[in-house]
């Protein structure tokens, strides 16, 4: 009887086309409910004089293509459940780097926010089932684990939170609604 490896790389992430998604490609990040707002892009908000968070606004006009590159920098695809680092292939007009950032928990709300900046957290994609069983749906996470295993984190998935005038922010959440998105490669 002949014993064969059990294959346990998790599946890629695929775009809109069903490609995989490649790391140092650029996507724009596009709601899975075209009615929940535009693409992910950076906004200004709670007096901030720059665009430094990571959210929607009501359309999208201002989308900004991300680049992932891999905890693991062997893999030449992005996996379910591997560990990345997202960056907006953009400049900012006050200077500050475009890479994704879970923020310090916001007093008004007792979120924690994506923010922009210099270090760089590490996020993961996972498949979100809840819209028909289409298999390129999927939602946001923050959940550090395969950088350290024995680490305890705060982790959750990325929702909407509405702010003003139709702009949310991406925040983090434990037990509301995943935004469920789809990625679509840039031409």
């Amino acid at each position: 009887m002949a014993i064969t490896a059990q294959n346990d790389t998790p599946a890629p992430v695929l775009d809109i086309a069903g490609q995989p998604l490649r790391p140092g490609v650029e996507y724009y990040i596009n709601p899975a409910i075209t009615d929940m707002g535009g693409a992910l892009t950076l906004v200004q908000w709670n007096g901030s004089s720059c665009p430094k968070y990571v959210g929607q606004e009501r359309v999208s006009l201002n989308r900004l293509p991300v680049k992932f590159s891999l905890f693991d920098d062997s893999q030449n695809v992005v996996r379910l459940g591997k560990n990345f680092k997202a960056t907006f292939s953009a400049a900012t007009t006050c200077g500050v780097s475009t890479m994704w950032n879970v923020g310090e928990r916001d007093a008004a709300t007792q979120k924690r926010l994506i923010e922009a900046g210099d270090d760089g957290s590490y996020f993961l994609i996972g498949r979100d089932n809840r819209l028909g069983g289409n298999s390129n749906i999927y939602n946001l996470r923050y959940c550090p684990v395969e950088v350290c295993p024995l680490c305890r984190f705060e982790c959750g998935t990325f929702e909407a939170l509405l702010i003003e005038n139709g702009v949310k922010l991406m925040s983090l959440g434990v037990d509301g609604t995943p935004l469920a998105v789809e990625f679509e490669r840039v031409n």
